[in-house]
């Protein structure tokens, strides 16, 4: 692919994503999402392997059907009230086709089933395209509409979210269907708080993307794709080995690290509106999620399982890591302590 065609079809997602998050019509908002899945699909299928041209169709007919969906949605909000304004969004059947169009678009359980199968027939640089950057317009969409919407059917997606990316991650070999995975789950987590306090969503959705850009690029440097070349990586780059461990932990959300913030202040927030039941199920149910990233720190460190085949080590380098790298993960680790300025801006 040309670098004039790479430039386009970035202009071009760009644009999309202006369009939805500075319009309040529907049909705009229409307009610019089907302007961003028409830029992405020539960067999912550039390889013309069979693999990334099956990716790019279930990710086309997926979209399609959603943004469809969301038309519909706006379509039949416009028959009952005369408006078109999202804002507007008041009538129950409307609200209820369009929670279903934004899962589909977001790769919402129990809508997700498209997500890992994309992102595994993608090149890491389009997979991370298409976990950060193409959630963010359904995203918006879901933080502007989220009054009208039911709560106890996104608290309800949003567990069975936390449960099937946890459980079906477990088995997996693939390190971006293990990230698919891992998106699906933290899409849990935003989606369940997103009706009490979207500030705390948009807050997840920022530390989300900014741990899963580190994960990607650090892949991408190292060139790894799969758990087994994983576990002979460290010989040739050891610190950044080491900082991806650090960051997977960072992803899993456990206490030091920068992970860990917006799951303590949505638990936080969920047991004061009175749901502690649904704060101790999500909690409970990224358990299932931390086992696999686990399993991903345990591969990225300096340590072999023991295994019975002999393993080809790889020669050392001694490139320097890319500043934007060392930024990424210094930050996916370390925004800890400044989380009771970030409690003071929610």
């Amino acid at each position: 692919m040309t670098p004039q065609a790479k430039l386009i079809f970035a202009i071009s997602l760009l644009l999309g994503t202006t369009i939805v998050i500075s319009s309040n019509h529907w049909v705009t908002i229409w307009a610019g999402l089907e302007i961003n899945t028409l830029a992405i699909l020539p960067l999912i299928a550039k390889s013309h392997h069979p693999r990334a041209i099956e990716a790019a169709t279930k990710y086309f007919l997926t979209q399609a059907t959603a943004s469809a969906l969301l038309l519909f949605s706006a379509t039949t909000n416009a028959w009952y009230t005369g408006q078109w304004d999202i804002t507007q969004l008041t009538h129950p059947a409307a609200c209820l086709i369009l929670t279903s169009a934004l899962a589909m678009k977001l790769g919402l359980a129990p809508f997700h089933f498209w997500f890992p199968e994309v992102l595994q027939g993608s090149s890491l640089t389009t997979a991370l395209i298409l976990s950060t950057a193409m959630k963010f317009p359904p995203m918006t969409l879901l933080l502007i509409t989220s009054p009208s919407l039911n709560p106890t059917l996104l608290t309800s997606m949003a567990i069975l979210s936390a449960a099937l990316g946890g459980w079906m991650g477990l088995n997996q070999t693939q390190i971006r269907k293990i990230l698919a995975f891992s998106s699906i789950s933290h899409l849990g987590w935003m989606v369940i708080i997103v009706s009490y306090n979207p500030k705390l969503t948009l807050l997840n959705f920022y530390l989300y993307a900014l741990m899963t850009t580190t994960v990607f690029l650090t892949l991408n440097v190292i060139k790894t794709s799969k758990l087994s070349t994983l576990m002979t990586t460290w010989t040739k780059t050891p610190a950044l080995s080491a900082m991806l461990m650090l960051t997977l932990l960072s992803l899993a959300g456990l206490p030091p690290f920068t992970g860990f913030l917006p799951k303590w202040f949505i638990i936080q927030e969920l047991t004061n509106q009175n749901m502690a039941p649904a704060a101790t199920a999500i909690a409970l149910l990224s358990l299932l999620g931390l086992f696999f990233y686990l399993r991903l720190a345990y591969c990225a460190t300096i340590t072999l399982p023991p295994h019975t085949t002999n393993h080809m080590k790889q020669w050392h380098t001694n490139s320097p890591t890319s500043i934007t790298i060392a930024i990424l993960t210094t930050t996916s680790i370390m925004l800890l302590p400044i989380s009771p300025m970030i409690l003071t801006t929610i």
